[in-house]
């Protein structure tokens, strides 16, 4: 094991070295030549088929063929000359185009046999072969023959002389060498990271355990000693560490059982109080009218009248203090389901205001309500109903001087805030953080007159924080503003 990293490093490096040389030393003398005169080939045969199908559509003398096939013809280097069936010169890219069309003739008329030409393709129309000029010894590839409408033709491309063409193989070679030699290193040093890697992983590993952090895992596969040492490691923190988390897991519910319990017996406490406050006077009040009743202080029908009408005053407002505690209650234990719905926000207070209308009316109240267009919203229907009329209620018992009640909607990018502000006295500046707790009270003697019972903005607050909105109060010098938000669906419409 002490020379095992030296030993497969330099058994990776040295064959990878030979065998890209040798990859690349086969490549070049297989088929570098083949795929060179392969791609003149090809070259020749492409401006063959324009131009037989430019000559059957007719289409020699137009400029849109003279652009394409000169584009060709730059591309490959192409010399071309096409003539008539009188040997009258019609096209041709070269200055020379007398020697090429008498190249042609030649080609026609003269010895196809000639020990200086390398026939690759003879078809009927044309000929492919590959030619050494006399004077200057150049190889060309020369295609010839007659197009569809009779008309002839001779292409020819210059061939680079074969010392050239070494010169180029091996220029390709020491490049292809270079690119190998440095990706071979590359791949020694990852070779060499992945040998490494285990011992310091492993070294973190432990160093973590010491300080009782389990979270980190070997990842190693390679089957060696090292990846066993570190399966045992693994192994040795995961037990650890799930005997850790079941501890802290017990330990956490059994905190939050604990406090869980002391909250609902706070709560119960304090419910049982409040009920128990809020419940005593109404309770004193019907049980001493009963007994009035029963004992019959009063003789005449319209005391007796008085005493029942005290008494059915004072049943209903402990049941809409118990309807409103259960509601409540349901809220803060998250008991109450909230089915978030798409609905007309307008549409909600208007048809409220419609309902209350003959109780403004009879206590002489002025509401202030500005037709508004459909504004919809998303939240649960039944709870901004509830919302609303909490603070419409406490509005209608709260109006003084002018006797003024103003509903308004302030349409926002995402959001609709609805505020209702009523006329009067403000809200005392150090009961503001208040008003919104259970069985608060600014004016007892007043919320005792219209039978108030301290939970309507209770309520507000759970169905507002329940819905994850925002809600608020604002004091005017003429009145008090309560106001809630509503997030916006889809578009307002003006």
């Amino acid at each position: 094991m002490k020379y095992s990293i030296r030993r497969q490093l330099a058994v990776v490096f040295s064959l990878l070295m030979m065998g890209t040389i040798l990859l690349c030393w086969f490549i070049n003398n297989t088929f570098l030549e083949k795929y060179y005169l392969k791609d003149k080939q090809k070259a020749l045969m492409r401006a063959y088929q324009v131009m037989n199908s430019a000559s059957n559509e007719d289409r020699i003398g137009s400029d849109e063929f003279d652009i394409e096939f000169q584009k060709i013809c730059g591309r490959y280097n192409i010399d071309f000359v096409l003539l008539d069936a009188k040997t009258r010169t019609l096209k041709t890219s070269t200055y020379d185009y007398e020697y090429l069309g008498r190249l042609l003739l030649d080609n026609l008329f003269g010895q196809k046999n000639s020990p200086d030409v390398s026939l690759l393709v003879e078809e009927k129309s044309y000929e492919l072969r590959i030619a050494v000029e006399e004077k200057m010894k150049t190889e060309y590839m020369e295609m010839w023959g007659v197009l569809d409408n009779g008309n002839l033709f001779l292409f020819r491309i210059p061939l680079e002389s074969i010392q050239e063409s070494v010169t180029l193989a091996n220029r390709f070679l020491a490049y292809v060498g270079i690119g190998s030699a440095i990706f071979s290193a590359l791949v020694i040093l990852w070779v060499s990271r992945k040998i490494t890697d285990p011992v310091l992983e492993l070294a973190q590993i432990s160093q973590r355990m010491i300080q009782l952090d389990f979270d980190a895992k070997y990842t190693g596969k390679s089957g060696r000693e090292l990846t066993m040492l570190g399966q045992n490691i693994n192994e040795l923190s995961c037990t650890l560490e799930k005997t850790i988390s079941e501890l802290k897991s017990a330990n956490n519910e059994l905190q939050r059982d604990i406090e869980k319990k002391n909250k609902i017996d706070e709560m119960r406490r304090e419910f049982l109080s409040n009920v128990s406050h809020e419940l005593k006077t109404p309770i004193a009040l019907i049980q001493g009218y009963a007994e009035g009743l029963k004992e019959g202080i009063t003789q005449d029908e319209e005391s007796r009248d008085f005493y029942c009408e005290v008494i059915m005053d004072e049943a209903s407002k402990m049941n809409n203090i118990v309807r409103k505690l259960l509601t409540l209650n349901q809220l803060e234990f998250g008991n109450d389901t909230i089915t978030m719905e798409r609905f007309d926000i307008s549409a909600l207070i208007a048809n409220y205001l419609q309902s209350a209308d003959i109780l403004c009316r009879q206590k002489q109240i002025r509401v202030i309500y500005s037709g508004y267009p459909p504004v919809y919203v998303w939240a649960d229907e039944f709870m901004v109903e509830e919302v609303f009329g909490n603070y419409f209620s406490n509005a209608m018992n709260h109006v003084a001087d002018e006797q003024v009640i103003d509903v308004k909607l302030s349409v926002g990018e995402k959001t609709v805030r609805i505020s209702v502000f009523n006329t009067g006295r403000p809200i005392p500046q150090e009961c503001i953080d208040h008003i919104w707790e259970k069985f608060f009270k600014v004016d007892k003697a007043r919320t005792r007159q219209y039978g108030g019972s301290g939970v309507g903005l209770s309520i507000v607050k759970a169905i507002m924080e329940s819905l994850n909105q925002e809600y608020g109060v604002i004091n005017y010098d003429n009145g008090v503003e309560f106001w809630f938000e509503l997030e916006m669906a889809g578009e307002h419409n003006e």
